[in-house]
């Protein structure tokens, strides 16, 4: 028996005479990530995009899995195809959809006929086939309001579509329909999730990481590359570039004020994450702060961070709190991997008491009397690029 998927867009819908490009990339997505599966024949007719595999051995339970983690699809199902006669939808139907009827109770006959040609109604389908199913199942009942199974038949212009139950997609929108983010990603909890969240909003994605040997270890690092992973599997492939940071955060410790380390340390992250950005095509920062998580993330020191950059800088997690950043880290498969103890740069000589209220004057003097540009520029310099792909 063929099997089909028949997938549902989301907003896409809402987007007027751009429809078209934000259909045309996310069947471009769509393909990049079935890449390696079982060959597929993808294309878009009537509101549904339509993913055929070419062979009857098609893994089907894999094709669905990794729809599952395509932004722009918000629902899917899995069909099985039939002649567009009532005697072959039937036969297909009581045989394809016999697992899900002989464990319910109740069910219900849904009929869309989008192809006019079609001689029975979507009414006198439902008649027809709901009939038909009583017949051969007999312990079961009618329920139009909660059935535990809703059998749908979409007869379309290509063939007819069996189906029952909806799979729950991914949502947002394409990746790269909202242009080029570049994300500050440390190995915590909270820079991939708010990576995943940019990329549900259309990004594509970069990566800046900021390593300071020996105080950070190769495992550090090796821990950003299996989070970033992660992300790709939603947010296809990500460049991460790895920023020597050792003479910087030494500088820092020896020549600024204590109590400002870290927003000292956050201003020359977002300089250097900047440079990077625009000489790879990005027009936004990403961070993973949240107001008021920790000192660096008050409001002030937040207005004194972003004055060091002169591009859009995206906080997604910025009004959410630990559980809730959590709660999305265990969804995407990265918490296990970020309370891994291997500590990243951001904990590298972290002030006792630092200041929560900075008041930028002072912040840009301390920075300016350290004398960083030459820092900054070789550390621009010696940037490792490292490629990465979904951990399929």
């Amino acid at each position: 028996m063929k099997e089909i998927v028949l997938i549902k867009v989301g907003e896409i819908v809402l987007k007027g005479l751009n429809r078209k490009n934000f259909e045309s990339m996310l069947i471009k997505n769509i393909k990049h990530a079935l890449n390696g599966t079982s060959r597929c024949k993808v294309n878009s007719a009537q509101s549904t995009i339509y993913v055929e595999p070419l062979y009857d051995d098609a893994d089907i339970e894999e094709i669905c899995e990794r729809l599952q983690k395509v932004f722009g699809i918000v629902a899917f199902h899995r069909a099985a195809v039939a002649e567009k006669t009532m005697q072959d939808i039937t036969s297909v139907a009581l045989s394809y959809l016999e697992d899900y009827l002989d464990t319910a109770s109740t069910f219900k006959v849904e009929a869309k006929r989008s192809d006019k040609k079609f001689p029975l109604n979507s009414p006198q389908i439902c008649r027809q086939l709901g009939h038909d199913i009583l017949q051969k199942f007999d312990h079961l009942s009618v329920d139009v309001h909660n059935p535990d199974v809703q059998v749908t038949v979409e007869v379309r212009d290509f063939g007819a579509y069996i189906h029952a139950g909806v799979i729950k997609g991914a949502g947002g929108v394409p990746v790269g329909s909202s242009g080029n983010g570049t994300i500050l990603i440390s190995g915590g909890i909270d820079s991939p999730v708010a990576a995943w969240m940019m990329a549900k909003r259309g990004l594509r994605l970069n990566a800046v990481h900021f390593a300071s040997p020996p105080y950070t270890s190769q495992r550090a690092e090796d821990k950003v590359v299996r989070l970033l992973q992660k992300v790709a599997g939603y947010a296809g492939n990500i460049t991460m570039y790895v920023v020597p940071f050792t003479e910087i955060q030494e500088t820092i410790r020896n020549k600024c004020p204590e109590e400002l380390f870290t927003i000292i340390m956050r201003r020359l992250m977002m300089q250097i994450s900047q440079h990077i950005a625009q000489d790879t095509g990005s027009s936004c920062l990403i961070t993973g702060e949240s107001l008021g998580q920790v000192a660096s993330q008050t409001m002030q020191a937040i207005v004194t961070t972003d004055e060091a950059a002169d591009m859009v800088v995206f906080r997604p997690l910025i009004g959410m709190d630990k559980e809730e950043i959590v709660k999305i880290s265990r969804k995407i498969d990265t918490f296990d991997i970020s309370i891994e103890p291997y500590e990243d740069c951001c904990t590298v000589f972290t002030p006792k008491h630092p200041r929560t209220k900075p008041v930028l004057k002072y912040v840009k003097q301390a920075q300016e009397d350290a004398g960083f540009d030459s820092m900054v520029e070789t550390a621009l310099n010696n940037l490792k690029v490292i490629n990465i792909s979904s951990s399929k």
